[in-house]
């Protein structure tokens, strides 16, 4: 199978279709052609919208967690959070241009990312608060996301290129698998008083946030089975440096690398494994004026088995300097001493006709820098663990209804813990 993210629409779907093939969703992109037929216009994507219910840990029991993802309830004796919003995914529209020309396949894409929240910031899930602390007011708007902006150019026995802002390589793989794509798994902001316009799904319960990522990508043909994407990546600045350090220019690009195999046994039946690769250096300047540097390194395994409407997913990720939840969130302390951090991920679903039932369990770990960190951060995060339960009906073939119910757990390396519970009930469509 080749990289499902540098690949030519005329070749396999989009993202979007990707997203639906993930969903076990038929894609049902609108393709149209030109008159002389040289190019194809397309578009897909989905719209999700969940009611979703959380208990969180009460505000008198709670404890701190650093990097802690489970929801605390409010001052005011309140733990339960009530919520209307899209899911894991935002709303989706992706749009496409294809054609081939002396031979090679060319195409574009743009993504758009609606959501339903109301918010007042930039981006879905970076909002700027009000002046009563929430975004989620009346006269509001919601956000728009712009995820995707990329083309290719390839041929099948070349291989294929693929420049601009798509999905990353490391942790792409689960994210994709996870059966809570289509609806909520872990609240995430939507047990605030300002939820955004997606939840956590499984991020930062077993896996880090692949992410969006400006790049420049070469995936290998497919050889029986086998496939390889290598690629430079425009450089993340860290989200947790300590207060006063100035971020400096990075000497060099970040760098990733994935291998895929697919293996089909018997008719509808096949495993796929997968390995990727990540790593980024850092350039600082502390509050006292001294430079400092560390790199960031991630490497994960994927494994998925499909036997008729059994599905069994397999998932383990290590990094140094990487962090927890997303790409560099409290991977160092102090002046570039680097975090060790990993987790891991399992999930089994099987499908009865139009029903589906599915469990996953995950869970990401973070250990200390030295033993300066553990003094200086005692309620450090030591793990963050979840496990969802799913039922998902295929009403239509393009409409799902689902019902999911999420317990989470945050450990602090202190010793205390919060622990939630959410419930959730949405539709899914995808087109």
């Amino acid at each position: 199978m080749k990289n499902r993210f540098a690949t030519p629409k005329l070749l396999r779907p989009s993202l979007a279709g990707v997203l639906l093939a993930a969903l076990a969703l038929p894609a049902g992109a609108v393709d149209l052609k030109t008159a002389d037929g040289d190019w194809t216009f397309s578009i897909d994507g989905n719209v999700n919208v969940d009611y979703i219910y959380s208990s969180c840990e009460s505000a008198s029991s709670a404890v701190a967690v650093g990097g802690g993802l489970t929801c605390v309830g409010s001052a005011n004796g309140s733990s339960s959070v009530s919520n209307i919003g899209n899911g894991l995914l935002p709303a989706a529209f992706v749009f496409g241009v294809a054609t081939t020309q002396a031979g090679i396949d060319l195409t574009a894409h743009l993504g758009l990312y609606p959501g339903i929240a109301t918010n007042d910031g930039g981006s879905p899930n970076l909002q700027a608060g009000t002046g009563n602390g929430s975004s989620n007011t009346a006269l509001g708007s919601t956000g728009l996301d712009i995820r995707q902006v990329y083309m290719t150019f390839g041929t099948k026995t070349a291989g294929t290129f693929t420049l601009g802002r798509n999905i990353g390589l490391f942790g792409a793989d689960v994210i994709l698998a996870d059966m809570t794509l289509p609806g909520v798994g872990a609240p995430g902001s939507a047990a605030t008083a300002a939820p955004s316009n997606t939840t956590l799904g499984g991020i930062g319960w077993g896996y880090i946030y692949t992410d969006w990522l400006a790049q420049m990508d070469y995936t290998t043909p497919d050889f029986s089975g086998f496939n390889a994407t290598l690629g430079i990546f425009d450089p993340l600045n860290s989200l947790s440096e300590p207060a006063g350090a100035e971020t400096q220019p990075k000497k060099a690009p970040g760098f990733h690398a994935k291998v895929t195999w697919t293996l089909p046994f018997s008719e509808g039946n096949k495993f796929y494994a997968s390995v990727a690769y990540l790593t980024q250096q850092q350039d600082y300047i502390d509050a006292g004026g001294t430079p400092y540097s560390y790199t960031g390194n991630g490497v994960d395994v994927f494994g998925k088995l499909d036997i008729q409407g059994l599905e069994v997913v397999g998932y383990y990720y290590h990094g140094t300097g990487l962090g927890t939840t997303a790409l560099f969130l409290l991977g160092a302390f102090g002046d570039g001493n680097t975090r060790t951090s990993d987790g891991y991920f399992g999930q089994v679903t099987y499908k009865f006709g139009d029903l589906k039932l599915g469990v996953n369990y995950g869970r990401s770990n973070l250990k200390y820098a030295n033993p300066a960190d553990q003094t200086a951060n005692p309620n450090l995060l030591n793990y963050n663990q979840k496990v969802t339960g799913g039922i998902y009906y295929s009403l239509t073939k393009n409409l799902t209804l689902l019902l999911e119910g999420s317990g989470t757990k945050s450990a602090s390396q202190a010793g205390g813990s919060n622990s939630g519970t959410t419930v959730n009930v949405g539709a899914y469509l995808g087109f």
